[in-house]
């Protein structure tokens, strides 16, 4: 789902940048305000395993593959506001230490799927107070509306598409929408199973168990350090898109930056072990890695909206 750099146009990813920063800290303000504290320690092991799940593509026919995006999973667990935070903190890393998803195109990438895509997961879920239809169908919906505003941005930056590809990705993307919306079902129940209280927005009593906090390390730990064994190796939709169509592509300026700059976890892989590891060891590094650093980001955000909103008056002024 990540749009890499040289699809969008200056005038989109110029446009989108505009719109993403004010919208992710008019969230902040959001999130300092309405998150119950007692959900603050959730987003450091919520954001570690949305991105350790990121990494386990499956495939979904035509040669390409999706994976969990996870922005309705984070909304239902922490609100919108707070779960926008932890999206933007993911795909902020996964852009600038992993080099997946374009710099110039990363506030296009936060308002599919850290805004746009949050939103409209809440939603249904929502609208039919978080039963099992309301998480299946926000799921569901929050992939579909991503991938809606991907397409039209590439769409829009010159990047044609003929009808048949077209409708193709479509379909797939359904598919992939389907499928995120069962495994969002699935991991909901069984952090239900530890935590009753979970997707209780107003409840009183703290959901961080010891228990669920060790659940949600180890999933991501075992994520992460089999990724390489069980994940596809196809491309997922957004990436075959832009391959496939990179011939159109009638802008490629933000292509320079991207190729000057340069990551030792590029692609997920230890460059300094590369040449001397198994593939293995390289990749679970990397994912390592990138758990603690997104489990750090997001613990010191949810210090940060800790310490604002015990500063505010009683009133909430």
């Amino acid at each position: 789902m990540h749009i890499p750099d040289g699809f969008l146009s200056t005038r989109v990813w110029a446009t989108m940048d505009a719109v993403a920063i004010p919208a992710v800290a008019l969230l902040s303000r959001r999130a300092q305000r309405s998150l119950d504290t007692s959900r603050l320690p959730l987003m450091g092991v919520m954001g570690a395993f949305i991105f350790a799940a990121q990494m386990i593509n499956f495939p979904v026919g035509n040669g390409t593959s999706s994976h969990l995006v996870g922005g309705a999973l984070l909304s239902f667990t922490l609100g919108p506001a707070a779960a926008a935070m932890v999206m933007t903190s993911i795909l902020a890393i996964q852009a600038l230490v992993f080099q997946d998803g374009g710099l110039l195109a990363l506030g296009a990438n936060v308002f599919n799927m850290a805004i746009a895509g949050v939103f409209a997961g809440y939603l249904p879920y929502l609208l039919l107070r978080g039963r099992k239809s309301g998480i299946f169908l926000g799921a569901t919906l929050s992939l579909l509306v991503s991938a809606f505003f991907a397409l039209m941005e590439l769409a829009l930056s010159g990047v044609r598409m003929p009808p048949t590809m077209l409708l193709i990705s479509i379909a797939l993307f359904t598919v992939s929408a389907v499928a995120e919306g069962a495994i969002t079902v699935a991991v909901v129940g069984a952090l239900r199973n530890i935590e009753p209280n979970l997707l209780r927005q107003t409840a009183s009593a703290p959901v961080l168990t010891r228990r669920l906090r060790l659940v949600l390390a180890g999933a991501s730990a075992a994520l992460v350090m089999t990724a390489i064994y069980v994940a596809s190796t196809k491309p997922d939709g957004i990436d075959e898109i832009t391959r496939l169509t990179a011939a159109r592509a009638t802008s490629l300026l933000s292509s320079p930056l991207s190729s000057r700059l340069s990551s030792p976890l590029a692609n997920y892989q230890v460059s300094f072990l590369s040449s001397h590891s198994s593939n293995w060891l390289t990749h679970a590094f990397a994912g390592l890695a990138g758990i603690f650093a997104v489990y750090l980001v997001c613990l010191v955000l949810s210090r940060l909206l800790r310490a604002s909103r015990s500063a505010l008056k009683p009133e909430g002024i």
